[in-house]
């Protein structure tokens, strides 16, 4: 008899937790694991602000998948289509080579890919912060332009290379303009040549309120503090064009300027759209159970899934967030396995456990359960909260460390050279340009015809 074959696409919160779970619920004989991912590691994305401030070291952030799967194979590549009347996944590994893997069960955590909104400019000249390399070559980057002002004597260089954009209000851009600036700001004491005053931090969104999930009083305290450390706070504002060395604002205003990073919101991932299958602002459409309408033994789950959030009722959608990616990846796991050994699926439920937002320093707003909280005691859970969900003790054990460190000795602002002397681009990251059309998946997946 053939055991059934699962596999899991993605190695983030969902997908990790999907196979760490099923290794527990399932004996080998069971069934075989094999999880399709481009890195080995599951990263924890609310720390990569942290390490574009050198505060945490990207080991800190990245847990080795070796270390928390056993008996799960993986292979190394990314997912470029999915052909379901087939039952399979067409994978790119990491060398090149295009390899088909036929599944009995699928389970689809792509995850997301940054929104862009199709501005002039913005696929080439800005950068996102969804990835270990992105907040790496950001690091670097923003290090490299107050190297570069320092030895300029041409006032409107040092202008354009010391003024930086962020784009989003949301947690991802407000937390890395709050660290990043504190970055900077911490660097001009080793640049005696270099005027405070001159470095400018933008933070932009389109929404008239900044990250308005945390509700109106929680929003206004983190913009206050944010103004009070000198940010630039535009609401309301979003870009209309980049240029290499220019950004130009809606409401008109065109800013010299060599750093755009982009969050503005996220997008499920490419692989989505190779599927014929309903979508919710292009987020795969699943049933309470995770299970996809329509798609034998596909489960889908984490950014790239619409899953109805059945706490709040209505027509409403669980955010993309770790908190339920890592919960839905073992409420997949269970029925995944409940599907295996045919018995009933159960409904996934989650109520949120809040929000936290560290701003740096000994600042940060987070609401807990509800429990809105500011300053110390809110920087106290935010870092609890984050050490509590990295999945492994050394994960946690360094970047206590870490955490440690910088707040005794400070930051040390060294460029590591990462894609020294070339521009990155968001599609250098992404790679959003490497999934198929649904004739090319096809031509993968056919069977092949002896000759």
């Amino acid at each position: 008899m053939t055991v059934p074959r699962i596999l899991i696409v993605g190695g983030g919160f969902a997908g990790m937790e999907t196979a760490r779970k099923l290794e527990r619920l399932l004996k080998p004989a069971e069934a075989t694991i094999r999880l399709v991912t481009p890195y080995d590691h599951q990263l924890y994305l609310p720390l990569l602000p942290h390490v574009a401030a050198g505060i945490l070291t990207p080991q800190s952030v990245a847990v080795s998948l070796r270390r928390l799967l056993r008996r799960t194979v993986i292979i190394p590549g990314g997912a470029v289509g999915v052909d379901p009347a087939a039952k399979a996944v067409v994978v790119r590994k990491i060398n090149g080579e295009t390899t088909v893997e036929h599944y009995d069960y699928l389970v689809l955590t792509p995850g997301s890919v940054t929104r862009q909104f199709n501005i002039p400019g913005v696929d080439e000249h800005a950068v996102g912060m969804k990835t270990l390399a992105e907040a790496a070559w950001v690091r670097d980057h923003v290090i490299s332009q107050l190297d570069l002002a320092a030895a300029s004597s041409d006032p409107a260089e040092r202008e354009t290379r010391l003024r930086f954009v962020v784009v989003g209000g949301g947690y991802a851009g407000t937390e890395t303009a709050a660290y990043l600036h504190h970055l900077t700001n911490a660097a001009v004491k080793r640049y005696p040549g270099l005027d405070p005053e001159l470095i400018k931090w933008h933070l932009i969104d389109i929404a008239p309120k900044l990250m308005p999930e945390l509700g109106d009083r929680l929003g206004a305290r983190a913009l206050t503090i944010l103004r009070r450390r000198g940010l630039d706070i535009s609401l309301g504002v979003s870009v209309a064009e980049a240029t290499r060395d220019t950004v130009t604002f809606t409401d008109g205003r065109t800013l010299p300027c060599h750093t755009l990073i982009w969050t503005a919101g996220v997008a499920a991932s490419p692989l989505i759209a190779t599927l014929d299958a309903e979508t919710n602002r292009g987020r795969l459409v699943v049933r309470p159970d995770l299970t996809v309408p329509g798609l034998d033994g596909v489960f889908a789950l984490g950014d790239a899934a619409a899953v109805p959030d059945l706490y709040k009722g209505t027509d409403a959608v669980c955010p993309p967030t770790a908190q339920h990616a890592m919960r839905q990846g073992w409420a997949a796991a269970k029925n995944v396995a409940a599907a295996l050994r045919g018995t009933p699926l159960t409904d996934y439920r989650h109520r949120d456990m809040g929000l936290v937002v560290d701003l740096g320093g000994l600042q940060a707003v987070s609401k807990p359960l509800g429990v809105e909280m500011t300053g110390p005691p809110a920087e106290f859970v935010a870092r609890g909260y984050h050490l509590g969900a990295l999945r492994t003790i050394p994960a946690r054990m360094r970047t206590m460390t870490n955490w440690t460190l910088n707040a005794l000795a400070g930051y040390d602002f060294v460029r590591t050279g990462f894609q020294a002397g070339r521009p990155a681009t968001l599609a250098d990251f992404e790679r959003t340009e490497a999934y198929l059309t649904p004739d090319v998946i096809t031509s993968h997946t056919a069977p092949k015809s002896a000759d």
